[in-house]
């Protein structure tokens, strides 16, 4: 779940605007503006959940010659610019990682330590342009504007939320281009996906951007009435969905506290319910009543939660994992089990591998998806195999 720093915001307007000396100097002839919206042009549309109107470009932009802005304009805002960033006129975009800073993250945390990361990136030779997100949803539509100007290459800096965003800016349109690659610098919270390849953080994830380490990664897409969105941890339905929601609506600002309140809240009015669904297409919908269900690409959430120990990003499959309609108290017995994935010995567990899940659902219902809580009507999860390179 994402969490919101005291953040000093540009002041609003209806569109997009230029920045820096290139605002200061839009009139002048031969001078692009980055990403202004022409009078007539359309918002984004409302089924996007990801995309919100009121996209502010902060630190170096990705105008149409490349260059990184200068932001001596606006005081408060954190001047992103390499030295010497304006003599990078002839490197082309698809070489640079375009890195998206969640500030928020980590409670604040990662606009904290992100400056100096980013400064050894660079110290070392790493070419990177940078850009804040100011709220959630931003980093969605600065991506997708990125990818379509011919970056290639990204870097979360923040946590899974903020990955979960530059996916949803990348596909579906990265489905069908040039291949997409996603590095980290996991200063969020959670950290989860990361976590199946390293628990060595940011040290891990600098080694691999350096070393150009990649490899390819599985995309699941969930279809729901709405629209689409893509994922590369985790959509959970049931218990684990419902303390995530009522953690970000009622104690988001308590912190662990908060989660714990969350936890108990879920606990003192415990509910097992159907979510009618079949796998691969059986004959027959599964609409046994249960306590949760998730659909995982990678093992762990939450952090060190490992909800889906078989879980492979790279196999092609969905690892659908299900436990069934267990007490409270053989609950609170076996809660610790999700750390070490010992939960899918319980009896009224199970697991398995699957391309494709249908849901029968009669309405919207709360999901988790890579740390963050929507509540959605859904249709189907599919995987889109190998789609992503990640660096790691």
């Amino acid at each position: 779940m994402r969490l919101c720093g005291q953040l000093s915001l540009a002041p609003a307007d209806d569109g997009w605007r230029a920045i820096g000396d290139r605002a200061a100097a839009r009139t002048r002839p031969g001078i692009h503006r980055s990403f202004a919206r022409r009078p007539g042009q359309s918002q984004p549309a409302p089924t996007e959940l990801q995309a919100h109107q009121r996209l502010h470009y902060l630190g170096p932009g990705f105008p149409a010659d490349c260059l990184a802005e200068n932001q001596a304009h606006h005081p408060g805002r954190r001047n992103w610019a390499a030295p010497g960033a304006r003599k990078r006129r002839g490197r082309a975009v698809r070489e640079r990682f375009l890195a998206v800073v969640n500030p928020a993250a980590g409670g604040g945390r990662c606009g904290r330590l992100a400056p100096a990361a980013i400064e050894k990136l660079r110290a070392a030779g790493v070419p990177l342009e940078v850009i804040e997100s100011r709220g959630p949803g931003q980093a969605t539509q600065l991506v997708r504007e990125a990818h379509a100007r011919g970056y290639c290459k990204f870097l979360a800096v923040g946590g899974d939320g903020t990955a979960y965003e530059i996916v949803n800016g990348l596909f579906p349109g990265a489905a069908d281009g040039e291949r997409a690659a996603l590095g980290f610098l996991p200063l969020g919270t959670g950290n989860s996906f990361l976590r199946d390849f390293t628990d060595r953080g940011v040290e891990h994830a600098a080694t691999a951007i350096l070393g150009g380490r990649r490899r390819a990664c599985d995309v699941l897409r969930l279809t729901h009435k709405d629209g689409v969105l893509h994922y590369i941890n985790l959509l959970s339905i049931g218990f684990t969905a419902d303390v995530a929601a009522i953690t970000s609506r009622k104690f988001k600002r308590l912190g662990e506290l908060g989660y714990l309140l969350g936890v108990l809240t879920c606990l003192a009015r415990l509910r097992r319910r159907a979510f009618p669904l079949r796998a691969n297409g059986e004959a027959e919908f599964d609409r046994r009543r249960c306590l949760f269900l998730s659909f995982s690409n990678s093992k762990f959430t939450g952090g060190k939660m490992m909800i889906a120990p078989m879980a492979d990003t790279a196999d092609g499959l969905v690892e659908y994992v299900r436990w069934g309609p267990i007490g409270r108290l053989g609950l609170i017995r076996n809660l610790h089990t999700l750390y070490d994935g010992s939960h899918l010995n319980h009896p009224l567990a199970s697991r398995r591998g699957a391309r494709r899940i249908e849901f029968d659902l009669e309405g919207p219902v709360d999901i988790m998806v890579d740390g963050e809580v929507l509540t959605l009507h859904c249709q189907r999860v599919e995987v889109l195999p190998g789609a992503l390179d990640v660096v790691i």
